[in-house]
């Protein structure tokens, strides 16, 4: 039998333990510096420069590994279960549960992440684009929620729920020493606020 297939499958693990090696100096980096950089990942990483593009493509494709990577570590794949929910408010309350915790799984890296994409569109409409997931999923919903006697546009009720379930609304609920479970029931209940004066 031709050894082909073995190096092939080393060099895949090789392939695997490297990748995991950046994408864990990169959140590294942004735990203990200010800033963020393909140079500064390597070095982290003891890796050449050129192996980071080759890995990631381009300093947005690490970007968008290193968020799927926070969004796996911090529970983000729970969140089907939010709209399995038969009931619309059970959901959106599974939904503030899952990202108060996702939030605060790596909530240095957060914040840096939103420190630096202030100077950095590249960055920012990274940020952006994941940041829509969570605006969609509250619009699915709303939607289950809407009925003719409203008043209030959906629109709004999306926006005014998308700002509350936020990292920047949870960074600041949290402060220097409140858990995801002490944040959450004063989220859910300025939510059920929202949705009670939306007729």
């Amino acid at each position: 039998m031709s050894p082909r297939p073995y190096r092939l499958g080393q060099r895949q693990v090789a392939a695997d333990e490297t990748r995991s090696r950046i994408l864990k100096a990169a959140r590294e980096q942004l735990e203990k510096e200010a800033s963020f950089s393909l140079d500064a990942v390597a070095r982290r990483a003891d890796v050449a420069r050129m192996t980071v593009y080759y890995q990631f493509g381009s300093r947005r494709g690490l970007l968008e590994a290193l968020f799927d990577d926070l969004a796996a570590r911090g529970g983000i794949p729970q969140l089907p279960s939010a709209f399995q929910e038969p009931d619309p408010l059970a959901a959106l309350d599974r939904l503030i549960e899952i990202f108060a915790h996702f939030w605060s799984s790596a909530r240095v890296v957060h914040r840096r992440l939103r420190a630096i994409a202030v100077l950095d569109p590249e960055l920012l409409e990274t940020l952006a684009d994941r940041n829509e997931f969570r605006r969609r999923g509250l619009r699915v919903i709303l939607s289950r929620l809407a009925t003719p006697a409203e008043t209030q546009p959906i629109d709004d009720l999306v926006d005014l729920l998308f700002v509350l379930t936020s990292f920047e609304s949870f960074d600041m609920l949290a402060g220097s020493d409140r858990t995801p479970d002490e944040v959450v029931p004063t989220v859910k209940r300025a939510a059920a606020a929202i949705l009670r004066g939306r007729g």
